[in-house]
């Protein structure tokens, strides 16, 4: 099976599939693989794949996008590395996906929270919630993305391995100048050692060559230690682990007395939710989220017609 899930690999990288998408296809192929008793994939069928897929919705209770994952590393698998297209299936049984209103804060919690945090944590979640970032899209972010003149920083390839540029608020453009600084002596630091070549995709790096080692591609929020790179075994050194930022704001959380879920994405969904408030097109905002479809922007105006409605409850009349 080992030699198949290379193959699987070996395909993703070939079209660029990001790394996460990556782990998570030879995943759920892993997975179908010992579900079918592992059986080669080449010998099951799209019956096969309909059985799977309702295990995972009656057996294992998994919500609709796991089951969509799912379902496209499937179709990943039969078409890329198999040859051979899956063709229309009859009898899955989709989960039924529960609507869900995000968690947004108000602008006193944002401050509360914020001002309980403090170093790298703090300057991460001002730029979550002052851009509109997703935590990856700002552990991502080189030296050369932000623009302080413009007061805008671009992010590159972000979800659908798109760019967009987005605002800076000026607020945290020295703090977010010295950071770079630090990445920069750190980077120096590296360089010294025989290191400092900047994580990018293999074909970037071949055509860039020694110009990754400049200052300009490296991450502003490096990690404290060199990590190899998967498909090279290279020593370079990545973005620090979004791990740390959960850790510190559920910590903030607990010394704010906040007892609500606040996640890295609260602070995205707060940021749209009140830049609508303010007074901003619905375009703009959809703009700054990255989002495809203005209707995955529109969620956050039900948000608001729902907080402004100014229902009194009876319970205040008596």
């Amino acid at each position: 099976m080992s030699a198949f899930m290379d193959e699987c690999r070996t395909a993703m990288r070939t079209r660029h599939k990001a790394y996460r998408t990556e782990q998570s296809y030879l995943h759920w192929i892993r997975r179908y693989i010992l579900f079918h008793n592992k059986q080669h994939p080449a010998t099951l069928a799209e019956s096969n794949v309909v059985e799977f897929l309702n295990h995972l919705a009656f057996d294992r209770r998994c919500s609709p996008s796991t089951q969509s994952i799912a379902l496209s590393a499937l179709v990943f698998m039969y078409r890329h590395v198999l040859g051979k297209p899956l063709q229309e299936m009859q009898g899955i049984s989709f989960s039924k996906k529960k609507p869900t209103v995000p968690e947004v804060l108000s602008q006193g919690e944002v401050i509360q929270i914020i001002n309980e945090l403090s170093g790298v944590d703090k300057l991460i979640v001002q730029l979550l919630y002052g851009s509109g970032l997703r935590i990856s899209e700002a552990l991502g972010l080189r030296v050369k993305d932000i623009n302080f003149s413009s007061s805008c920083l671009t992010v590159r390839m972000g979800k659908g391995s798109k760019d967009r540029t987005v605002t800076l608020a000026s607020s945290i453009q020295k703090p977010l100048q010295i950071q770079i600084n630090k990445a920069i002596n750190l980077h120096q630091f590296d360089l010294i050692n025989g290191l400092g070549y900047a994580p990018v995709p293999y074909a970037l790096r071949k055509k860039l060559g020694n110009s990754v080692r400049s200052p300009a591609w490296q991450y502003i929020f490096p990690s404290a230690g060199l990590s190899h790179i998967p498909d090279t075994g290279e020593l370079v050194r990545f973005h620090r682990h979004a791990d740390n930022t959960r850790k510190a704001i559920s910590s903030a959380c607990r010394r704010c007395g906040h007892h609500r879920r606040v996640t890295t994405h609260t602070f995205r969904h707060s940021f749209a939710t009140h830049l609508l408030l303010s007074g901003a097109d619905i375009r703009t905002v959809q703009d700054q989220l990255g989002h495809k479809d203005v209707k995955t922007t529109e969620m956050y105006t039900h948000i608001i017609k729902r907080s402004a409605r100014g229902v009194v409850s009876p319970l205040d009349k008596l």
